[in-house]
């Protein structure tokens, strides 16, 4: 990921952002008026693997466009669909509500071959292509998953899988994270599938269905590239890590809060990670009205609460799943809010500067 060019993803479009000098500002708007709910930015040399955004225009249903120029020019592409769902079918209805979670796998080493793009959904479907988007396949051995009928939505109706990690050495495993349905493992592209959740904790739940693994209420998941044994978790009920890719998840604590719903990993320090504490449940505001950025540096042993730069009176920004990104130099971040406001950090998170206070609300950000 370049650390001078980004995109957000908004409620009225989606914004390209350029840093000249060290500063950020808009370069280009597309899909002006639509929300843009999820991008993926290019990939591979020369942009090979194409950009994706995906739009949610509600009677209009959920699009999905690629561009092969990083952003200048757009073209449709065919929308993951659902089968018609059997009479009697148990869980949600069998229809796309969200494309809520954008992916790549890592190269497979043959020039050739497109890597597998994955899109994560409402109502808890994860889609496959192996050719850039032109079709999209459900992929049915996890669709089917028994388990699938216990999970239910955590903040909307339906669940959905929000997180999609794939493992960077091995290009046929990946982790998904679901609300509410914890975090699941496939190490053969989606035939076999594992439930990796152990660790976690519910607290929204009865005492005894608590530990529950399939029914953990994860709002993101992601890894450390350079270290991908090593998993960072953004939970209903806190923050979590794991250090043996998924087998085992320890809860951590963070002042003022670890309640949050986005988390940033640095690309080659595993101990290092940051997130966005909130107060939960009823309000979902920053903490006193004051916005601020825990970090870690050890591993979840210590955090600091960073504020340079950032509303400390009266604020009301809430930072969704993918409104913190870090940028390949593990210095630069983006955050933006669903109060339309976004910051950067040019030296970890020590310090932030508005880029704008005026953007329609942020669902994603990303660096390209």
């Amino acid at each position: 990921m370049n650390a001078d060019r980004a995109w957000a993803a908004t409620r009225k479009g989606l914004v390209e952002l350029r840093c000249r000098g060290g500063r950020w500002s808009v370069e280009r708007t597309s899909f002006l008026g639509e929300p843009v709910t999820m991008l993926l930015p290019p990939a591979g040399e020369g942009g090979r693997s194409p950009m994706l955004a995906a739009l949610n225009l509600g009677h209009f249903g959920v699009k999905l466009h690629a561009s092969d120029d990083a952003g200048a020019t757009w073209r449709e592409l065919p929308t993951p669909t659902y089968p018609e769902q059997p009479k009697d079918a148990a869980g949600p209805a069998w229809k796309m509500v969200l494309l809520w979670a954008l992916e790549r796998s890592a190269a497979t080493g043959d020039a050739q071959a497109a890597p597998a793009l994955w899109a994560g959904t409402i109502p808890g479907g994860l889609f496959r292509s192996l050719d850039h988007g032109a079709s999209w396949q459900l992929v049915e051995p996890f669709w089917q998953r028994p388990e699938r009928l216990e999970w239910f939505g955590g903040g909307y109706d339906a669940p959905g899988i929000h997180s999609i990690c794939p493992h960077p050495q091995r290009p046929g495993e990946l982790l998904l994270g679901i609300s509410c349905g914890g975090a699941w493992v496939t190490r053969d592209s989606g035939t076999d599938w594992q439930l990796q959740a152990s660790g976690m904790r519910a607290d929204f739940m009865p005492p005894e269905l608590a530990a529950n693994p399939n029914i953990q209420d994860v709002h993101r998941v992601v890894r450390c590239a350079a270290a991908p044994d090593v998993l960072w978790c953004q939970h209903h009920g806190g923050i979590w890590r794991s250090t043996d890719n998924a087998g085992s998840w320890h809860e951590l604590k963070a002042p003022p809060s670890s309640f949050g719903f986005a988390v940033a990993v640095h690309p080659r320090e595993p101990g290092t990670a940051w997130f966005v504490p909130a107060v939960k449940d009823e309000r979902r505001v920053p903490v006193d009205g004051a916005l601020a950025v825990n970090r870690t540096r050890d591993g979840g042993g210590t955090f600091e609460t960073l504020r340079a730069g950032l509303p400390q009176k009266d604020c009301y920004d809430l930072v969704y799943r993918h409104g913190l990104d870090v940028a390949a130099d593990g210095r630069t971040l983006l955050m933006g809010s669903t109060t339309g406001n976004l910051w950067a950090s040019a030296d970890g998170g020590d310090s932030w500067m508005a880029v704008s206070t005026h953007l329609p609300p942020i669902a994603a950000v990303r660096f390209g």
